[in-house]
């Protein structure tokens, strides 16, 4: 799986040269996508919807396939994973969205030569093929066998259903052999939307005519973000068809969409990596609320969406500002009497299995302007500044300025990057490799209008 130290050592080399391309198209690309993916928008989630014409139902078809997914130290890793319809194998399985009400029917046909099945986190009164999904466990020995009725191996299938009853963000994932299957990619996202509308994340409280809280977004700015980890050894023993010990199961890699920095940040469907067509860059503009702000109104915070399929805590920290948890698990944090339970965190620590939901928004505070309120400080000249290539030569929001000759600037229209990582430290490597794994970065845009590719 790894060929020798001396490769490790060239690639630290070249990922800086790696980022470069990355960013060079996350900055100037309206987006670059792979054949089938075109419909793709640039950045944000990307949902798989089937709705019944009356709204009232949803039926998604769900295949195992299997495949291989490029990591940036240069291997590739086998990987499964469901697709949609006759989709070909895509890492992670497709995100579901529906919303509240519906009844959700997932049939999975099994090409795997393993029996598989669903499990569906914070779902009520699932059925698999019309019965309650339950256990299943050897009749002999009392064995568990797994966690749901499975789609046999070899071209079984299963259906499951169940009525999407609570809005919000929930996951779906093997229940048999679950510390292999789900490793190997059997895991996808669950989006159920309020009845409020799809720019919100739950529905309102509503006390004596008066909104009490509200979870409303901006529509364009809804992000979804999986993390989960591999084990290349456990994969390949996957593929070979050989045992393994799940005692000496160890993660290398840690993904986001199911891809490592630098490849997180590169746009939806990016051309270079066909089977991983979801992105994680956060890219916003900056929230006024003001309704005399004009274009540049922007009243409503992004929505995050996070989930995790990981073995271990991950505490993931946002740069920039901090985010307001508003749901744990899909329950959204009010009291009985309808009052705002949501708090602000620094980090957002997710633990194995869980989801959380948090609204984030980007407030320009100080409003530093270069002529109208310039930051009262003697900024140094250019030869004695040192900065990266996201820097656009001047530290104002929309500004660009001087750069050093031959320096190459990956900054379009002086927006800022905000750094987004992983602070248990070995989770943002890629076996070794440092400065990959659990990292993306939040974009913001100056206000609008603007003329940001």
């Amino acid at each position: 799986m790894k060929s020798s130290s001396l490769r490790r050592n060239v690639l630290l080399l070249s990922l800086p040269l790696v980022l470069a391309a990355v960013l060079l198209v996350i900055v100037g690309s309206g987006g670059i996508v792979t054949a089938g993916h075109e419909d793709m928008p640039p950045h944000g989630i990307v949902c798989t919807e089937n709705a019944s014409p009356d709204g009232k139902s949803a039926i998604f078809s769900l295949s195992t396939m299997t495949g291989t997914i490029s990591l940036p130290d240069g291997n590739r890793v086998y990987m499964w994973g469901f697709s949609a319809g006759g989709d070909p194998f895509q890492h992670p399985s497709p995100t579901l969205c529906v919303t509240e009400g519906m009844t959700v029917t997932i049939v999975v046909n099994n090409t795997l030569d393993h029996d598989v099945s669903l499990i569906f986190p914070g779902q009520e009164d699932v059925l698999a093929n019309g019965v309650p999904s339950t256990p299943v466990v050897d009749a002999g020995t009392g064995e568990l066998i797994s966690l749901a009725p499975v789609a046999t191996a070899n071209g079984g299938s299963m259906t499951y259903s169940f009525v999407a009853s609570q809005p919000g963000t929930y996951l779906y994932e093997s229940g048999t052999e679950p510390g292999i299957q789900v490793n190997m990619g059997l895991f996808g996202a669950l989006v159920v939307r309020p009845l409020a509308g799809p720019n919100f994340a739950y529905n309102e409280v509503v006390v004596s005519g008066t909104v009490t809280y509200t979870t409303e977004f901006m529509p364009d700015e809804e992000f979804l973000l999986i993390f989960s980890e591999i084990d290349p050894m456990l994969h390949m023993a996957v593929e070979q068809g050989l045992p393994y010990d799940m005692n000496n199961y160890t993660s290398r890699y840690w993904n986001i969409n199911g891809r490592s920095f630098p490849d997180t940040i590169a746009p939806n469907g990016a051309e270079w990596l066909p089977d991983q067509p979801y992105g994680s860059l956060i890219h916003i503009n900056p929230f006024n609320d003001d309704p005399a702000a004009g274009d540049a109104y922007h009243p409503h915070p992004a929505l995050i969406r996070y989930l995790s399929v990981g073995t271990e805590n991950y505490p993931h920290h946002p740069h920039g500002n901090h985010g307001r948890i508003i749901a744990r698990d899909g329950n959204v944090l009010i009291d009985g009497a309808g009052q705002d339970l949501s708090y602000e965190r620094f980090t957002i620590t997710l633990g194995p299995g869980q989801t959380t939901d948090e609204m984030f928004a980007w407030t320009d505070v100080e409003g530093w302007h270069p002529t109208e309120n310039p930051i009262p400080v003697t900024i140094p000249q250019l030869q004695n500044l040192t900065f990266g290539t996201f820097y656009s030569g001047s530290p104002y929001l929309g500004a660009t300025d001087l750069l050093p000759v031959g320096h190459q600037a990956l900054n379009a229209c002086g927006e800022y990057y905000h750094i987004s990582h992983n602070h248990a430290l070995q989770q943002i490597t890629a076996w070794g490799v440092v400065l990959s794994g659990h990292i993306t970065f939040t974009r913001i845009d100056p206000p609008l209008p603007n003329d940001c590719p």
